[in-house]
């Protein structure tokens, strides 16, 4: 037997089934046509954000990474409770502008930015996070094109990193960022060349529990920003200074402390060098504001036994859930929060894993894992499903084609 990963307290069960939204999962699927389902709970993310607002500094402003999500409702439902959007493509700038975000709400980063997509980003007024110095090269020659000054930041590829991250975005090579030591020149050459600056973006890790881990890499992010403004001579108008917080996936995982980070920056703030006086500060986040949202609900359509192993097979699988699998970046896989929905408050009596329907032994969405018996018919739910879940997952591989979406 391995054990499952916690599921998410907000979710409870009516009438044996599990609720979400105070509605049973079978009636939001009988809502949506079928399975696969990705439902989002408007209620956990508002209070995600109202508690992470309680905790942190009033000076501080959160920003939404729509990479996590970027379904259309959620976006457009979102837009009222953060304070800017952060976009890694021209085709994000398009569903954040039909979402009703404003260009001076929104930042750019991201490598390999083509000349249209830069284009269009000055064109509109949307803030560039440069992740070169060839960009920001051409991202000057096309205000000069436009007769605009562009509004161009520089993302910091720090020389730390932020321990315990699942994913490293800082220390050492990377395709993300400009080496700390080359920016002050070219800081010092946007300020010069008239363009219009925004300051620094330094984004050092992700999916972190650890608070420690994370008041120190802020703690060195605001040290970083003071000596990279120092040595080029110029203002911050404002840092990005990443995200990080992580959510529980799995078995053993707790919940990152917010209340510490919170009273850790506040006292960082109340010391705050002349340099940094006056900045904007942001903190980007994604998974965190979103992540335990969402559930992904998909249909057992046949029950099976191999060599003593029993198999639920599901119509969905990676093809949605590609990090529930075990196939997003994870080394060793483990089980996400994975129950049976239509059987919630039934007790575990049995060793079985769940499948997918796709034709490769890749298509895992619990090992081993210890649940109520179930069958065809029946609907298995996966949670921590609301960030890299639909959009991060292939969803045309084998034409299997994408699931249903809804914000409830």
């Amino acid at each position: 037997m391995k054990a499952l990963g916690p599921i998410p307290p907000e979710f409870t069960a009516l009438d044996g089934e599990l609720a979400i939204a105070g509605r049973p999962a079978s009636s939001l699927v009988k809502e949506a046509g079928d399975t696969p389902l990705f439902v989002y709970s408007r209620d956990i993310i508002e209070q995600r954000i109202a508690g992470l607002r309680a905790a942190m500094p009033e000076r501080l402003n959160i920003h939404y990474a729509m990479k996590a999500n970027p379904y259309g409702p959620l976006l457009e439902f979102i837009a009222d409770l953060v304070d800017g959007l952060d976009i890694a493509s021209i085709g994000e700038f398009e569903q954040a502008r039909e979402a009703g975000y404003l260009p001076r709400e929104i930042s750019f980063a991201g490598p390999g930015k083509r000349d249209r997509e830069l284009f269009a980003a000055i064109k509109a007024g949307v803030t560039l996070n440069l992740e070169s110095e060839n960009e920001a090269e051409r991202a000057l020659q096309m205000g000069k094109q436009l007769k605009v000054k562009p509004r161009l930041a520089i993302r910091v590829n720090p020389t730390f990193e932020l321990r315990g991250s699942g994913m490293k975005m800082g220390g050492g090579a990377k395709p993300f960022g400009i080496d700390a030591d080359r920016v002050p020149a070219l800081a010092r050459k946007i300020v010069d060349a008239g363009a219009n600056w925004q300051g620094f973006h330094i984004y050092s890790g992700s999916q972190a529990l650890d608070a420690e881990a994370l008041i120190e890499a802020q703690g060195q992010v605001l040290h970083l920003a003071e000596q990279l403004a120092n040595d080029a001579e110029v203002d911050v108008p404002h840092l990005n200074m990443g995200g990080g917080f992580g959510i529980p996936y799995f078995d053993k995982d707790t919940p990152v402390d917010i209340s510490a980070i919170g009273a850790a920056l506040e006292q960082r703030f109340a010391e705050l060098p002349e340099v940094l006086r006056e900045t904007r500060f942001a903190i980007e986040l994604g998974r965190f504001l979103v992540g335990e949202s969402g559930v992904y609900l998909t249909r057992i359509v046949d029950r099976k036994v191999s060599h003593d192993t029993t198999y639920l097979i599901t119509d969905g699988g990676l093809h949605h859930q590609l990090a529930a699998s075990g196939n997003f970046g994870t080394v060793v896989r483990r089980n996400y929060p994975v129950a049976i929905a239509t059987r919630f408050d039934a007790e575990a009596e049995e060793i079985v894993n769940v499948v997918g329907c796709l034709c490769t032994p890749l298509d895992r969405l619990a090992d081993a894992a210890h649940l109520p018996r179930a069958e065809v018919g029946d609907l298995v739910a996966v949670f921590c499903a609301g960030a890299y879940g639909a959009s991060a997952s292939p969803a045309t591989f084998l034409g299997q084609g994408a699931a249903r979406e809804m914000l409830v």
